[in-house]
């Protein structure tokens, strides 16, 4: 089958670029014939993206040609598409030139402001997304917030590496190691996390904290944590590539997730797959990924004292802690790739009866 396929792709390594290159590689390997658009091409000439304004216009044009050429030979189209300007500038347009040139096309919508995007927007979203052929969304959660809108949005989720993502026996070390493996930005809630961490070293001095992700609250964050006193057992580590993140997970004990708004993470999917605990907010989508003190321990967002309970409590009963992290395992075989796939490649053929004619 010839599916074009348009997103974001590596680097940077977000959530939906990553998503979107193991779609390509594991469509691939299935022998499709899989045709990539990224939204996210490099300027050409690069210092174009030093120019604000006319950035964009070097962006689009490109984009929009090559959309027309992909698109002419594609059977499906596959859009990753999230909320905002994203939508606008390049979903909107995939969406409409491959209704113009009747090539079905599945619109994959992700994102945790789905609601507040949808509330502001949805007169200008609406037509657009009514010539859709299908629309997908990896979460119980999304789908909520597209019903409200008499939309019935079907659920695919996102796709894990398991043969990567997998559990090790390690050596027995002395002390926890907490993880954090979001982006350094306010709506991820990391100065949450140093907060409840400096209460978790009051009863585990011993503890370790990594940090792995960038962004703008870098410095705020290495100055908080010296404000509370434990710049020593917080190392930010900044962001990792696919491999290096594996031996985080793999070396952790519990993840510490303070989500201000989200969907489902996948960092919250990779940590379980390699028998981390997750301890999480209930931000958004998180409550249909995390079943509370069943596969992990939920808390109400910006609580700092019930997410310091949640670990210290972990700590202290490590039968509590492996009955969760057994329970997550088991969780994330929902989302290992061959099962994801499957589903992918049946909704391509059936929004696609007619492709052998089509050319």
């Amino acid at each position: 089958m010839r599916i074009c396929v348009v997103g974001p792709i590596p680097p940077p390594s977000g959530g939906m670029a990553v998503q979107t290159r193991q779609l390509v590689e594991l469509l691939t390997a299935r022998g499709n014939q899989v045709n990539l658009v990224a939204t996210n091409a490099p300027y050409r000439p690069a210092l174009i993206g030093n120019i604000p304004g006319l950035r964009a216009l070097f962006r689009l044009v490109p984009y929009i040609i090559n959309l027309l050429r992909q698109i002419r030979q594609a059977d499906v189209v596959h859009m990753m598409a999230n909320s905002g300007w994203s939508w606008h500038l390049f979903a909107a347009p995939c969406i409409w030139i491959a209704y113009l040139l009747r090539t079905p096309v599945v619109v994959n919508y992700r994102g945790g402001h789905a609601d507040v995007f949808f509330t502001r927007s949805w007169r200008w979203i609406a037509p657009t997304m009514s010539k859709a052929t299908d629309i997908v969304v990896p979460s119980g959660f999304l789908k909520d917030v597209f019903a409200a809108y008499q939309i019935n949005a079907r659920v695919i989720p996102n796709i894990l590496n398991s043969e990567l993502f997998k559990p090790v026996k390690g050596e027995p070390r002395s002390g926890f190691h907490l993880i954090s493996t979001r982006n350094l930005e306010k709506i991820y809630g990391n100065d949450i996390v140093l907060a409840a961490f400096a209460k978790v070293c009051q009863t585990h001095p011993s503890s370790k904290l990594t940090v792995a992700g960038s962004g703008p609250e870098k410095d705020n964050l290495r100055a908080q944590a010296k404000q509370l006193d434990i710049a020593d057992a917080v190392t930010f580590c900044g962001r990792l590539d696919q491999a290096e993140m594996v031996r985080l997970y793999q070396s952790a004990d519990i993840l510490l997730n303070a989500s201000r708004i989200d969907n489902s993470p996948n960092s919250l999917i990779e940590a379980m797959a390699c028998g981390v605990a997750v301890i999480s907010t209930k931000a958004g989508g998180i409550p249909y990924l995390v079943d509370h003190q069943r596969t992990g321990i939920l808390v109400d967002i910006d609580d700092t004292n019930a997410m310091a309970e949640a670990a210290n409590t972990l700590m202290q009963d490590p039968s509590k802690l492996t009955q969760l992290c057994e329970a997550a395992l088991r969780r994330s075989e929902d989302f290992h790739q061959e099962k994801v796939l499957a589903q992918w490649q049946a909704l391509y053929e059936k929004i696609s009866p007619l492709r052998e004619a089509k050319h």
